[in-house]
């Protein structure tokens, strides 16, 4: 893939009634420390595609708008006498003027005639900005409400801190800033909030900043701002800005380029549309944003981190930014094809995250987040092992993973599993005591299903044999009179139950219709539960044809997957949330495989493209662009934790993939076309495919695989 083709407004149409994504139009190195977005808007809604004016460039952690956002910094290039306020500030923009790549953002601010260049590294960038002549040049530098400070060394050094944390983090948990400019200051004034005051060499307190002022000169000036950061320290943010970006402007630039067009070489694709090649390439660079490295490399060239689950500055590496309950369906799997040494240091980072906090994250931005149900990192861990990536501490990963199998989580949902002994106990999640109870049965089960075949992998059989029963408990909420799961109390009854109500009691984010397919280790047992193979087809089909149409129940208001769910017209197929992510391709379980090659098209045909409403929902970490990736090459990972990829119908006529280890794997679908995706047969090299599935590890050695395309499909 083609990094020209990268298009990052892609999802930014978005706002807190609907999204179109909720992206930001990112500017950073793959899964690098710090992002770096065009800022319209000072909340968790930064950056909209319409609008008209910025306020400048933000340094952003911020995952989705729903978890918002820490050590952030507004940076703002404009004349000494510019107002403090962002929306006094603030100044038009030509955004189709503007260069918004991976690699380097480009833009001017029209109403002072002032053009910025930015370039990223891992952990800082190099800011170029250009004022006209006759302009006294100032750099604006915001933090956000918290505690925060700044100090300005006799060398002209600007060292800046801010607290502005989410994440459960200790009370000293800070992004530090380290900046340096290559021309001399003339002065500076300390802001506080909103207010610019004295030039004093050191400030802090609420939202303290400073506006950095430069001479004016008869002639147009650049200035380059070299700016680095450290979650450790002032001196190791110097550190970094010594070591990643003491070179030039082009040199950076280039250096960004690579390592973005490294990892996009991987895949190439052949008989796809411009469009077609935009949307693949945008959504493979959204598939490697999450998660965010949190570690650094100190004077001595030792990799160490500030943890935010026990506090401290520990060695090794350790990610952050990431919705388990959104990535394990997509990410990880597609990682492990395409990056498996990636992955395996990822895996490393969130073992040593359970060894500083004594449980893995649920939610992880940068510590222990509360949202969402599930310990899905467990069933990560297990399908990263599973399929070959063994990089890792994979013993204590485990030891952590059966935590979550064996002991009551923390209440307010932190970590662990809420509910996880009634589950043992009573063999579901009784809905009179734990919200979402149905949804949690479906999830737990899954999991403990999913450790039990690692536990197996790794010859703890008494473990395996203890968990893996516990896979079934998702047939204990399902009640066959209504044929859905549902919410059922302690003493066994059932709750009141509508399907199209997303019912908080028992469902997350969905209703019945969105959640009782949440089986992937079981999908056998679950077309038996439902009936059978025929019936478990026709209620699929019953699915898509239904109305959109939903109840409220317990969220009281109408939150934007319903909305975004009733406008794509997909039936109760709601794609814009995660929970029916696998579900068309539990048709060629059924036995009707041409019903997941035909809807999987239309989804990657109706819902995906690379423009700024170009995705059907949050995006969620990589989660709704990896289904693209995926999907699009005719594969998807209908149940992590099973080393496989359910066979779907690729987009294109032949996608060419450079394996990690020197092999190939070439997915060729002759005569492919926008009006032929249905498939006759696959065959890997050579030889029919009578399954639904292929295994991880044919595919992970290379190879050719052959969709063979009905000719008037």
């Amino acid at each position: 893939m083609n990094l020209d083709d990268v298009r990052p407004l892609q999802g930014t149409r978005s706002h807190f009634a609907f999204s179109y994504g909720n992206c930001l139009p990112l500017v950073a190195r793959p899964w690098g420390m710090a992002h770096w977005s065009l800022q319209t808007d000072e909340g968790p809604w930064l950056f909209n595609y319409d609008a008209q004016q910025l306020q400048g460039i933000r340094c952003t952690h911020q995952p989705s708008p729903w978890m918002g956002d820490y050590g952030h910094l507004a940076l703002f290039p404009c004349p000494v006498d510019a107002p403090i306020a962002a929306t006094e500030r603030a100044s038009a923009y030509r955004r189709h003027e503007a260069t918004i790549r991976p690699d380097r953002l480009c833009a001017a601010l029209v109403r002072y005639a002032i053009t910025f260049e930015l370039v990223p590294s891992a952990r800082g960038a190099l800011l170029r900005c250009t004022f006209p002549a006759g302009t006294a040049p100032a750099l604006l530098l915001q933090p956000f409400a918290g505690e925060s400070g700044v100090t300005i060394t006799p060398l002209g050094e600007v060292r800046l801190f801010t607290r502005a944390n989410n994440g459960g983090v200790q009370p000293d948990f800070a992004c530090y800033y380290d900046i340096v400019a290559d021309t001399a200051l003339d002065g500076w004034q300390i802001v506080h909030g909103t207010q610019a005051g004295a030039q004093e060499p050191m400030a802090a307190g609420e939202r303290v900043g400073v506006k950095l002022l430069f001479a004016a000169t008869d002639s147009a000036q650049t200035i380059t701002f070299q700016i680095a950061q450290s979650f450790i320290s002032a001196e190791q943010a110097t550190v970094t800005r010594r070591r990643e970006l003491s070179g030039s402007f082009d040199v950076l630039h280039s250096d960004a380029t690579s390592a973005w067009q490294t990892l996009l070489d991987r895949v190439t694709i052949a008989g796809a549309t411009a469009a077609q090649q935009q949307t693949f390439a945008t959504c493979l660079y959204r598939s490697l944003l999450f998660p965010r490295a949190l570690h650094e490399i100190d004077a001595a060239d030792q990799v160490i981190h500030a943890c935010p689950y026990g506090g401290g500055i520990r060695p090794g590496v350790l990610y952050t930014d990431n919705g388990f309950w959104d990535t394990f369906r997509t990410v990880y799997p597609l990682l492990a094809l395409l990056y498996p040494a990636q992955l395996a240091e990822i895996m490393e980072g969130w073992t040593n995250a359970a060894g500083a906090g004594g449980w893995l994250p649920t939610w992880a931005s940068p510590g222990y987040r509360s949202c969402m149900i599930g310990t899905h990192l467990d069933a990560i861990i297990a399908d990263a092992y599973l399929r070959g990536v063994t990089g890792f501490a994979i013993e204590r990963a485990y030891a952590a993973a059966l935590r979550d199998c064996t002991y009551e989580g923390e209440p307010h949902g932190l970590y662990g599993r809420r509910g996880q002994e009634a589950f043992i106990a009573l063999g579901y999640v009784p809905a009179d005591q734990f919200d979402h109870a149905a949804a949690r049965t479906q999830e737990y089960a899954y999991t403990d299903w999913a450790v039990a075949q690692l536990a197996r992998a790794l010859g703890k059989d008494s473990d395996a044999a203890q968990l893996e029963p516990r896979g079934q408990h998702y047939r204990n909420t399902f009640d066959a009179e209504v044929g859905f799961m549902r919410g059922r109390r302690a003493d066994g009854s059932w709750l009141a139950f509508d399907p199209l109500a997303w019912d908080t009691d028992a469902y997350v984010e969905g209703g019945a219709w969105q959640y009782s397919w949440q089986v992937p280790h079981d999908i056998p047992g679950l077309i038996e539960v439902m009936g059978g193979a025929e019936a478990f087809v026709a209620k699929l089909d019953t699915m898509l044809d239904l109305p959109p149409q939903f109840g409220v129940g317990g969220y009281g208001f109408e939150i934007h997957e319903m909305t975004e769910m009733a406008v794509a017209d997909f039936g109760q197929y709601a794609h814009s949330n995660q929970p029916v992510h696998h579900v068309l391709y539990l048709y060629s379980y059924a036995g009707r495989p041409d019903r997941t090659q035909a809807l999987v098209r239309r989804v990657l045909d109706e819902l995906y493209s690379a423009e700024a409403d170009g995705l059907p929902g949050d995006e969620d970490n990589g989660e709704m662009s990896a289904w693209y990736i995926l999907s699009a090459l005719g594969l998807y990972p209908v149940c992590p934790g099973k080393p496989t990829f359910t066979l779907g119908s690729p987009l294109f006529a032949r996608a060419t993939i450079t394996l990690e280890n020197g092999a190939m794997l070439t997915i060729d679908a002759p005569g492919n076309s926008p009006t032929s995706g249905l498939v006759q047969d696959v065959l890997w090299q050579g030889q029919l495919i009578a399954a639904a599935e292929i295994a991880h590890s044919l595919l992970a050695g290379g190879g050719t695989l052959t969709f063979q395309m009905q000719p008037n499909g």
